[in-house]
């Protein structure tokens, strides 16, 4: 008899815990399958460490096929399940395609950042949900911090000095906390020079910080953030962000170059697709994590509205305790239901309290309700955090301890732009990339590499705000004018988009179908290197971009080849008129005159006239098939 297939997706703290406990449970009985995005179990609730340099990133991460070496691992994302024909199909980190039959299926996808609709928050803010925001927020911090101690200028000083966080829940408290420590290490080492001090802001609607725990909790962290210098502001938030700055329901324009969206965070969005009942955008089930009517189908995590035995009439919430303990349920009741396990259980849950780190020696804690707070908060803080890990304890307790006795090493590693971090995303976990296939969020490709440092540099272009850098002559989407930038004379090789593709915010696309999305500086133009890509680094700085007006737009198009007409380029072959010679202002006259060689290609005596060349313009590619856009999505 075959074994049954079991196929979990996601790999959080519920589909982790569920996976790792289905391997104990089977022993082998069962062909176990995890589909996630990346190779790692990421604890979440130390990533604002990593964000402030206290911890390495690869400390938080726990590696799936190390530590469950009898799951079949699977890279990519969920794009659609028959629940019919009991089949998943997903794309796979390089755009291939997959798909994967079940008896049993077990959805903990997670969860992904809330949005609001408030004018320029998707744009100019980033999320804290995965550890390439983690990050681009610790490198670009430090680099806010390094510009304002060489900037001259009062206000550009106090603008990139100032780091502005959304939501005082557990997160952005701690953000705050942690991020505040961090700035402030950097100015005693390198003072600013008008004496100032880092500016972290604390928003939120809510009346108090933490809203969500309980009171005592709340006053402990509000106490430690104010005595720390963070400016706390319950009862207020943003009404509209800008790439200046963001202006707050309460009036005051704050100039900023950073803004973090902590305000919670909603499922994700897969659950939608599948047309069962849900709660809030989360997937009804019963109390023992099964989809009424879906016998084969389970849901746990941020995913599932699970009945909260313990409150009548409520839902668990959201939270990584909650994730974790349904992980373990879940399991034993897909055991059970192959006949693998015991009798099924429901799931019920007792309180032990929570912990806040804020940073140092502080913290806030109520373990089993005794409210803690200080050095003693601390020492439990940290204490649950290793014995919660499923892996690093030492590696995590060895930088705790470096931290202690060494100052943070504060570098810039440039290894995540923001643009590959964008707020509006469906996989925090995943940084974007440039071109990259199978992405149900595209990044835009208005950024390039080195794009968020020209950005985070410019006191007063016409670029947004870090990280969403806009080339000067690139106009904004939706404005008249707006389309396919255009290379000016001179300014070297730019890998650009047709205006189809502009309008999806996909990366551009060569002749050949290989992403580019790639953009250079000001700077790197200037001194005439190739652009970064595919094709592109072979290029020389003086031949434009396909696909363009005035460049080469795809082969195989109606009309033939058209020219590379970029002023001072090479002007179309097969044209009457012949072919002018190359880089030449105004080109070479053609060889057709007399005493010269005739042009190639030209129309004979009695020969038709050449096809007419099509006009200037974006060329709609044929070979590339439409990707949807979901960029629209708004919050579930």
């Amino acid at each position: 008899m075959s074994r049954p297939r079991i196929l979990i997706v996601g790999a959080g703290f519920a589909g982790y815990r569920t996976a790792r406990t289905l391997s104990r449970l089977t022993r082998g009985r069962a062909h176990i399958t995890l589909l996630n995005p990346t190779d790692y179990f990421l604890y979440l609730p130390l990533l604002p460490q990593v964000a402030a340099g206290v911890l390495e990133p690869r400390r938080v991460t726990v590696s799936l096929s190390d530590s469950l070496p009898d799951v079949r691992l699977v890279l990519g994302e969920a794009d659609r399940i028959d629940l019919d024909d009991r089949t998943l199909h997903y794309t796979g980190p390089e755009g291939e395609g997959g798909t994967l039959a079940y008896d049993r299926l077990v959805l903990a996808a997670g969860s992904v950042n809330k949005l609001l609709p408030i004018p320029g928050v998707a744009e100019h803010a980033h999320g804290f949900r995965g550890l390439p925001e983690a990050l681009y927020l610790r490198d670009h911090v430090t680099r806010q911090v390094e510009l304002a101690a060489s900037s001259d200028d009062l206000g550009t000083c106090a603008a990139r000095c100032t780091f502005v966080v959304v939501g005082a829940g557990y997160t952005g408290t701690e953000v705050a906390a942690h991020g505040q420590l961090f700035t402030d290490a950097q100015v005693r080492k390198h003072p600013l020079r008008q004496g100032m001090r880092p500016r972290w802001m604390l928003l939120d609607v809510a009346p108090r910080v933490l809203p969500e725990m309980d009171e005592r909790l709340s006053a402990t962290a509000d106490r430690v953030l104010r005595q720390r210098g963070v400016d706390v502001r319950m009862g207020t938030s943003v009404k509209e962000a800008t790439h200046d700055g963001v202006l707050l329901t309460d009036g005051e324009f704050v100039e900023t170059r950073t803004l973090v969206w902590c305000v919670g965070v909603r499922p994700d969005p897969l659950v939608e697709s599948l047309g069962l009942p849900m709660e809030k955008g989360r997937l009804l089930v019963d109390p023992h994590l099964r989809v009424p009517g879906r016998p084969e189908l389970f849901a746990c995590g941020d995913v599932a509205a699970v009945p909260d035995l313990e409150n009548p009439g409520g839902y668990t919430s959201m939270t990584a305790q909650h994730a974790w303990r349904h992980g373990k349920v879940a399991a034993e009741n897909v055991a059970a239901s192959l006949g693998l396990g015991g009798a099924r259980t429901p799931y019920r849950h007792r309180d032990l309290g929570f912990v806040v780190d804020l940073g140092g020696a502080k913290a806030a804690a109520n373990p089993l309700g005794l409210t803690l707070s200080g050095v003693p908060a601390g020492a439990v803080t940290r204490g649950y955090h290793l014995a919660a890990m499923p892996g690093n304890r030492v590696r995590v307790a060895a930088d705790w301890l470096l931290d202690a006795v060494l100052p943070r090493q504060a570098v810039q590693l440039g290894l995540v732009r923001s643009w590959s971090v964008p707020l509006d995303t469906s996989s925090p976990e995943v940084a974007r990339v440039p071109g990259g296939p199978g992405q149900r969020q595209e990044a835009s490709a208005r950024s390039g590499p080195g794009a968020a440092l020209a950005a985070d540099t410019d006191d007063g272009g016409t670029g947004a705000r870090p990280g969403r850098y806009r080339p000067p002559d690139e106009p904004a989407k939706g404005q008249p004018g707006s389309g396919p930038t255009q290379v000016r004379p001179g300014s070297g090789a730019a890998v650009l988009r047709s205006e189809p593709e502009t309008a999806k915010g996909r990366p551009a696309a060569d002749a050949a179908g290989r992403g580019h999305g790639e953009l250079r500086s000001e700077s790197e133009t200037a001194k005439g290197r190739p652009a970064a890509g595919t094709a592109a680094a072979a290029r020389s700085a003086h031949e434009p971009a396909k696909n363009q007006p005035g460049g080469e737009p795809a082969r195989n198009q109606p009309g033939g080849e058209p020219a590379r007409n970029q002023p001072g380029g090479e002007p179309a072959k097969n044209q009457p008129g012949g072919e002018p010679a190359r880089n030449q202002p105004g080109g070479e006259p053609a060889k057709n005159q007399p005493g010269g060689e005739p042009a190639k290609n030209q129309p004979g005596p009695g020969q038709p006239p050449p096809a007419p060349h099509p006009a200037p313009g974006p060329v709609k590619r044929t070979d590339v098939p439409d990707v949807p856009d979901d960029s629209t999505k708004g919050d579930s």
